[in-house]
């Protein structure tokens, strides 16, 4: 009755915030609400900076997460991942103003 079979999971979820989430498990049209929350929520914890992986794939992720970053107020900057941070072209590191 009523059930959805296209959402296996009719609640939502919850999930720890930590600095980094992993867009791979999301379902692409979900991705720029998923990076908007995840933002609120990381800068509500007093981040300085977060990693978001999308994947490198042909960038299509990657274009939607930078348009989320660049419309997000507090975010100060952001760029591709490094050796040292991780995720080379497959992640973005930002970093939020305080």
């Amino acid at each position: 009755m009523g059930e959805d079979l296209q959402n296996p999971f009719p609640e939502p979820v919850e999930i720890e915030i930590t600095d980094s989430i992993d867009l791979h498990s999301f379902s692409p049209k979900d991705v720029k609400a998923v990076v908007r929350a995840y933002l609120n929520e990381a800068y509500k914890k007093g981040f300085l900076f977060v990693r978001i992986i999308h994947g490198k794939g042909i960038g299509v992720q990657r274009e939607m997460v930078r348009s989320v970053l660049s419309e997000t107020a507090f975010v100060k900057r952001f760029r591709s991942g490094d050796e040292l941070s991780g995720g080379g072209s497959g992640a973005t590191i930002a970093e939020f103003e305080r």
